[in-house]
């Protein structure tokens, strides 16, 4: 073989392990396979602040790590582009006043149940099983201060409904 078509054999293959490297690494991150300090998730994740919130059902206390979405930018990056979420974790949108709040699924892989809570700390309705990378609107349906985003599914197995107390710094304690 002479040495020009061993130089072309050479830099082809050099440009088709580039490509498959690029490829492989940008799916990996895309779905949470390979984390990344760079990649859209981690960036917000890792500043936001880290908690516990306890729900009291008629079957008990069910206590969840959350993150606290808190600024307008936390808010509108939420769980999106995270391949999994973990149970017993979730995240908090704390929005201060009574209002009608909207969510969507953009750029969302997993599926979630949705707890859009009153001001006093009440479950005011619960949005089960959302589907995943959708547009679609999802409303509180009346005034709520916070909405609260778990693992579909998470509703129906620790027993989560409307009427539920929410305890957390964001909601008054529980009147005696």
């Amino acid at each position: 073989m002479q040495n020009r078509e061993w130089k072309y054999i050479k830099s082809r293959a050099v440009l088709w392990a580039a490509l498959l490297f690029f490829v492989l690494g940008v799916a990996g991150v895309g779905i949470g396979l390979l984390p990344t300090p760079f990649s859209p998730a981690a960036t917000v994740e890792a500043a936001m602040r880290r908690e516990t919130l306890t729900i009291e059902t008629q079957s008990g206390r069910q206590v969840f790590e959350i993150e606290v979405a808190e600024s307008p930018d936390e808010k509108a990056k939420g769980l999106m582009f995270r391949a999994k979420i973990p149970d017993g974790t979730g995240m908090l949108f704390p929005y201060g006043a009574p209002q009608e709040i909207t969510m969507w699924m953009k750029n969302t892989y997993a599926s979630l149940d949705m707890v859009f809570i009153r001001g006093d700390g009440i479950v005011h309705r619960i949005e089960t099983n959302t589907e995943p990378m959708s547009e679609r609107v999802i409303a509180s349906g009346g005034p709520v201060t916070a909405v609260l985003e778990l693992a579909a599914g998470a509703a129906a197995k620790f027993g989560i409904k409307a009427g539920d107390r929410i305890i957390h710094k964001e909601f008054p304690a529980k009147p005696n």
